[in-house]
This record gives C-alpha cells, sequence and structure tokens, in this order.
C-alpha cells in the first residue's frame, strides 16, 4: 500500500511507525499476558481472553474495568455459540510480530471459539480474527447464528466525540443527560431535559445507545472515537474494516457502528442480513480486522479518520496475513486466491454503479444460505470491474445502479487460485412497455423521500431525519389521513415520506396511536396519445421496490405476533379486487425504527389488464393492513404499458 499522504504525515504523529523497528515482547503471570511494542502495550486475560489496560504510547484508551466495560472482547448475543472459562492459549511470536490464539473448545458439545491477536513491531494496531466452528455429528442444529461482535468498550479515557464517517460524528452525551434521559423506546431516549448537553445542542434530543444513529453500511471503511490526552493531543480508536469478505449481507447491509463503544459486527441480523445456519460442519474464520490508535498535536477528527481509512484496503498487509495464516485456521491465504474482472456496458442513466460477487445462485443479501460463501464489491468506473484478492470458488455476479430499476445478475463466475477471471456483460434493463410514470429513484434506499436523507437544520451538525428517533417527525401532522400524492405536480422530497406507517404513535411528543394513515393515493392523468395505447390486449406493469418492510417478526425471521406476514394491497381506479403482495416474515427488518432507510431489499411487479386505466384522470391507493405495527419503506415504484 502507497504510504500515508504528506498531509497526513505532517498533522499526525502516525500509528504505523516508520522508523526503526522494535521487538514485540510477551510477559506472562499466572493469570494474564503483556503484549508491548514500543508504542503500546495491552494484557489479555487467561480466563477469558478479554483484553485490558490497552495502553497507547502513555494514553489508557480503555480506562478502568467496570463489568464488562473497560475492555476489549468478542461475545455472542444471540447464544449460538459461548465460552467456556478454561481456554488454552497459544503465543505465536515472529521476528517482527508477536500474537496469541485463544481456543475455547467445548466438547460436550463441539462447539469451539478461536479468538486471534496480533501485534506488530511499530504499529500501534491489534490485528483481529474471530473462527467460530461446530462438529458434532449427532447434535442438533443451533440454529442462526445471530450476533456476534468484538467490541472495544472504554470506561473512562480521552473520548469526547463518536465518529461514524467524515458526515455523521457528533459528542458523545454527557453524564448528566444520561442521568435525566426518558426512554421513548428499546435503547432509544430523549435528552432533551438536559438543554445544555453538548450532544443535545449539536446533534439531537434523541439518543440510541444501540447506537442506530451512527449506524453505516458495510462500505464504511472506519468508524470510531475521538477525544484528547491530558496534554491535548488528539486521539482516535477506530475499527478498520480492511477486509470484509468474510462478512454477509453485501455492501447495502447496515448495522451498528460506534455508541461509545466502537462495534465490529462479524455476524448480525440487523437491517435485514441473514445469518448462516449452525449445523454439523460449520467453520468459519471472520476476519482480518483491526484495531487503531492513532493521534497527533494539530490533528482533526477527520485528518484523524483519513489516517485510518486509509488501511481499509484488503491488499494492506497481505504479506503479514499469509505469514500468520498457518496459525489462524481458516484464513485464506495469496495462494488460494485469484482475481476478477470485468467490461460492463451499462444502461444509460446508470449512476453509482456497483459489482459485487457473492454466493451462487442467490441475492447477494441472502449469500449466508451458503455458510462458506464469501463476498466482494467495488465501484464499476467507465464500465471497469477489477476485484483483487478473491478466494477461488464460484460465485454470482451482481451489477447494480442507481436510477435503474432492478439488477444485471450473472451466475457460475468461476475464479482460480493464481488466476483472473475475466467476464464481459451487457446488461439490458427491465422494461414492460411505455413508462407512463415513476415516484423516486431506484437506488435500494428511501433517501430521497421526505425525512430521509433530508437534513434537521435545527442542529449545528444537522443529521439527516431518518438517522434521528422516528418519533421526531410527527406524520400524522405531516400527513393528515396519509400520502395523497400526484404525478407531476408533488414533489418526492416533500409529498412523499419515507415511512409508509400503517400506525403512528405513541412516541415521546403524542400519546395515542393514530390508524387512519395506512391508505395512500397516487394520482396520474393519462393523455389523449397515451390512452390511444389502452386497448383490450395491453397490459400494465406496476413496479413496487421496497428498501425495508417490518412485520411484527422483526429482525427476527420468526412467525410471532399479530402480523408476521401481511399484505400489501393496491386498488387500481376503484377495482374491486386489489393487487396483492404478500410480506413473508423472513422478508422483516425493523428499519425505520432502527434509523435506517435501506435494510432487507424487496421487489414485486404486477401485471394486470391495460383497459382498468383510462384517459384522464387516474388513481392507485397503497394500503396496509390498518391498525397494524407494521410498514414499509419503498425505494421505487413504477407503472408502465404494453
Amino acid at each position: 500500500m502507497p504510504p500515508p499522504s504528506t498531509t497526513i504525515l505532517h498533522a499526525l504523529l502516525l500509528g504505523l511507525s516508520l522508523g526503526v523497528a522494535h521487538a514485540v515482547t510477551v510477559n506472562e503471570t499466572s493469570i494474564l499476558y503483556t503484549f508491548a511494542n514500543d508504542r503500546i502495550s495491552f494484557n489479555i486475560l487467561k480466563e477469558n481472553g478479554y483484553i485490558q489496560n490497552l495502553v497507547f504510547e502513555g494514553i489508557s484508551v480503555l480506562g478502568t474495568v467496570s463489568g464488562n466495560a473497560g475492555q476489549l472482547y468478542t461475545d455472542f448475543p444471540s447464544n449460538g455459540f459461548a465460552l467456556t472459562a478454561n481456554p488454552t492459549h497459544q503465543i505465536v511470536q515472529g521476528s517482527e510480530y508477536a500474537g496469541i490464539v485463544v481456543t475455547d473448545n467445548d466438547t460436550s458439545t463441539g462447539s469451539l471459539v478461536q479468538r486471534s491477536w496480533f501485534l506488530r513491531d511499530g504499529e500501534t494496531g491489534l490485528h483481529s480474527f474471530v473462527r467460530l466452528a461446530y462438529h458434532n455429528p449427532s447434535g442438533p442444529s443451533k440454529g442462526a447464528l445471530g450476533e456476534v461482535r468484538t467490541m472495544f468498550r472504554p470506561n473512562g479515557g480521552p473520548w469526547t466525540t463518536l465518529v461514524t464517517n467524515k458526515e455523521q460524528w457528533a459528542p458523545i452525551p454527557g453524564a448528566q443527560a444520561i442521568a435525566n434521559q426518558v426512554q421513548v423506546q428499546d435503547a432509544t431516549w430523549y435528552l432533551g431535559l438536559t438543554p445544555g448537553d453538548s450532544y443535545v445542542q449539536q446533534e439531537s434530543d434523541y439518543w440510541t445507545k444501540a447506537c442506530y444513529t451512527f449506524a453505516d453500511n458495510q462500505t464504511n471503511k472506519a468508524q470510531g472515537l475521538v477525544g484528547q490526552s491530558s496534554d491535548g493531543t488528539s486521539v482516535g480508536a477506530w475499527w478498520v474494516v480492511n477486509q470484509k469478505d468474510t462478512f454477509f449481507g453485501g455492501p447495502y447491509h447496515v448495522d451498528l457502528m460506534v455508541d461509545g463503544i466502537i462495534y465490529n459486527k462479524q455476524s448480525t441480523s440487523h437491517g435485514g442480513a441473514t445469518s448462516p445456519n449452525i449445523t454439523d460442519g460449520f467453520d468459519r474464520t471472520f476476519g482480518p480486522q483491526f484495531l487503531y490508535l492513532n493521534r497527533g498535536e494539530d490533528a482533526t477528527l477527520q485528518t484523524l479518520l483519513a489516517d485510518a481509512e486509509q488501511y481499509a484496503d484488503p491488499a494492506w498487509n497481505a504479506k503479514f496475513y499469509d505469514e500468520i495464516a498457518p496459525h489462524v485456521v481458516g484464513y485464506v491465504p495469496t495462494s488460494s486466491r485469484g482475481s476478477f474482472s470485468a467490461a460492463v456496458d451499462v444502461p444509460h442513466g446508470a449512476k453509482d454503479v456497483i459489482a459485487i460477487l457473492s454466493a451462487n445462485g442467490v441475492h447477494f443479501q441472502d449469500s449466508a444460505a451458503d455458510s462458506g460463501a464469501y463476498q466482494y464489491w467495488t465501484d464499476v468506473r467507465d464500465g471497469v470491474v477489477d476485484i483483487g484478492r478473491v478466494k477461488a470458488g464460484t460465485y454470482r455476479l451482481t451489477i447494480s445502479a442507481s436510477g435503474i430499476f432492478g439488477d444485471y445478475v450473472q451466475d457460475n463466475i468461476v475464479v482460480k487460485a493464481g488466476k483472473q477471471t475475466h467476464v464481459k456483460a451487457v446488461w439490458v434493463p427491465e422494461s414492460a412497455g411505455t413508462e407512463l410514470w415513476r415516484i423516486g429513484v431506484p437506488d435500494k434506499s428511501a433517501g430521497e423521500f421526505k425525512n430521509g436523507l433530508e437534513r434537521d437544520t435545527t442542529h449545528p451538525r444537522q443529521p439527516s431525519k431518518y438517522r434521528i428517533y422516528w418519533g421526531a417527525w410527527d406524520f400524522p401532522n405531516e400527513f393528515p389521513g396519509g400520502v395523497n400524492f400526484t404525478i407531476g405536480r408533488s414533489v418526492e422530497n416533500r409529498d412523499w415520506n419515507y415511512v409508509h406507517w400503517s400506525q403512528y404513535g405513541p412516541t415521546y411528543a403524542r400519546n395515542d396511536t393514530v390508524t387512519d394513515i395506512n391508505r395512500w393515493t397516487i394520482n396520474f392523468s393519462i393523455d389523449s396519445k397515451t390512452a390511444k395505447n389502452i386497448t383490450e390486449n395491453s397490459v400494465a406493469t406496476f413496479t413496487i421496490q421496497l428498501a425495508a418492510a417490518k412485520t411484527t417478526a422483526g429482525n427476527t425471521d420468526a412467525n410471532q405476533g399479530a402480523w408476521p406476514s401481511f399484505p400489501i394491497n393496491t386498488y387500481v381506479n376503484g377495482q374491486a379486487d386489489p393487487l396483492v403482495w404478500t410480506i413473508q416474515s423472513y422478508e422483516s427488518s425493523s428499519c425505520g425504527e432502527r434509523s435506517a432507510i435501506s435494510c432487507h431489499l424487496l421487489s414485486n411487479k404486477f401485471q394486470f389488464p391495460g383497459i382498468w386505466l383510462k384517459q384522464g384522470d387516474n388513481s392507485f391507493v397503497l394500503e396496509l393492513p390498518h391498525a397494524a405495527a407494521v410498514y414499509v419503506q419503498y425505494d421505487a415504484l413504477r407503472l408502465e404499458l404494453q
């Protein structure tokens, strides 16, 4: 990887030393190991593999231990795996690095957890891997893996600011604001009772401890915390996601990043992602990711972040990862990787084009159906695709773009170790005749609609409104009786909401539940020229692309609650029988409630007789079940006539 830019070098006392090498030392006591190079040191407890007392050039970045706080550790909230309390430890030392492999082998169930940490000479970061395995031919399925996360969880230390990316950052709420907080939904609080707090003044009256406000998708490069040391030096701590191929869900998958804890989510069901089922033979190694520490006397948040982001490159440290591969079971070395390239003819009007390699034969968001699947993606510029370091295997190629309905999909892309696979692709866009109208931009997001990417100008940080607790934007007041949208006159970012609620409330500011908002109307006119194409043989096609849908299954995929599945009914010009699309429990994602505009992506096409349309005024009514705890978030809608 090229060296950091001159600007960053000038601003920062870089984490990655360019100076003289010094050995990495490992010292052992009866209860812990201490790892150190010339810039950082930390302890690893023998009993559970947790990291404590992480010190960066004299700065205690984790603070003091209290419960789980003040530590760096991996846990399993979904209980798919667990630690044994008597792990084994393998110390690995090379000429310029040292590492530890902590193994919890539960022989009674066949479950194995392996956590590997490596420290290189001259670096101020820890390289992290997590291996999970289940080998029990006679044992039961453990169900979905669910959530697995490695957390940098300080208790004290220099931290003052949460950072998701270069646009989304804010002060950490103060102790008084937290003490006076009022819960408004799970893991979400109103802080407006402490108006002098810096977070309330700059970001919002609402705070989501589960960091929904500070979530992002998998294109994010680094997330972390920024603060100041006692001498006034700016300090940063970052999870750098330098390799994402062992994750699931693809580039649009949204998950938690930072909320005072910095999260590295290896597996999750948040944001519409799927996680693999744990059956006999499951064995997967996640990583590497890099926990990085940096500082600079005159550094800004942006320069610290840019310094961290430069290491979010799969090729960075590849030789080192190859060197330690014999000690990290499941890591795929360079010798087992190839490359992929393509020349793509994309449709006119395509923007933000992205190419994705994922599990063969399934949608990239459902890649966890193959527990051995890997994923890769890259931006497509001038029709050129180039992806390096691809694990040998068979993939699906998906090409997606803003402004184009549907995707280009090609299965059976074979990548061989040490070889380059090249394909030529011509993406012919979907078409079902003449387009009469569309609402929204097909970009797998509800962001273009009101309260989506729209900025909250009442706070100096001006976050996008979707990031803030949904109850801050009172839908019944903004859209009494629901949306009524007229093609050619209404404006999407003013007259179409980012969430279609079946019911709304209660919220912090509203005690009641409003239920007369489940029916939305689209009005449009057909001129005399177009009407000539409406015949007994004509066919109309109505496409709905959803950025998300939420049933009472939430993120669980389970048939739970009153509406684990529900219909979206479309009434065309008062036809007695609607066009019906049923959203299933396994398609559900708690998206809008969790401050997101893109989760489990869904699409459906209705075809109906063209004669249901008419010259002059027409209308569609989009109906959700009345007074149900469900909602949808539209990506884009289109009507065509053939």
